[in-house]
């Protein structure tokens, strides 16, 4: 699935969309990307299939039009990568969404489908679910405000050290935002 080169994306808004053969795919696109180091929700590899599959299917279960999407992009009816943007339902911050979980599998790394992952999302966010700002949080010391400063999101803030990956490997939490 295909567009000269581009990735074809797909939205999933509801659990019932999710067939048994793309969650497997999206949780072993999750597993690897985790287990490669990427900063995409556990942050101790190795993970397993299984401890994956928990999170993910919480996620699933959450899915609705108006508060919580999926976009995946296909490359070759392969999944290439994937993000999950969520609406909080409180009126002082309906507004605005979070991306979370942003993750590109690590044989497509390098051929612009994060940057397309982003771009399609900015889209999603302003023309199909009415929000004005994106919201996200990175993991310091990888480059990642670096890649998503390119795309037009702006450091608003760090947690310094907030997270700690190892004893001696602290890292700021970098929040970022997107106006739409």
């Amino acid at each position: 699935m295909t567009r000269d080169g581009f990735p074809v994306f797909l939205q999933i808004m509801d659990g019932q969309e999710m067939s048994p053969g793309l969650r497997r795919e999206l949780i072993e696109c999750w597993v690897t990307v985790t287990n490669a180091g990427g900063a995409a929700g556990f942050p101790f590899p190795p993970v397993t299939f299984d401890e994956v599959a928990m999170v993910a299917d919480q996620l699933i279960a959450s899915l609705d039009p108006e508060r919580s999407r999926f976009l995946l992009a296909h490359v070759d009816e392969t999944l290439a990568g994937w993000l999950n943007v969520r609406r909080n339902v409180d009126p002082l911050i309906a507004h605005w969404g979070t991306v979370h979980h942003v993750q590109t599998h690590t044989n497509f790394r390098s051929r612009g489908i994060g940057a397309a992952l982003m771009r399609q999302v900015r889209h999603v966010a302003r023309e199909e679910m009415g929000l004005e700002q994106l919201h996200l949080a990175a993991r310091g010391g990888v480059g990642l405000e670096d890649f998503y400063g390119q795309l037009g999101w702006k450091e608003i803030g760090r947690w310094p050290n907030a997270l700690r990956l190892a004893p001696g490997d602290d890292r700021d939490e970098i929040l970022m935002v997107l106006e739409l």
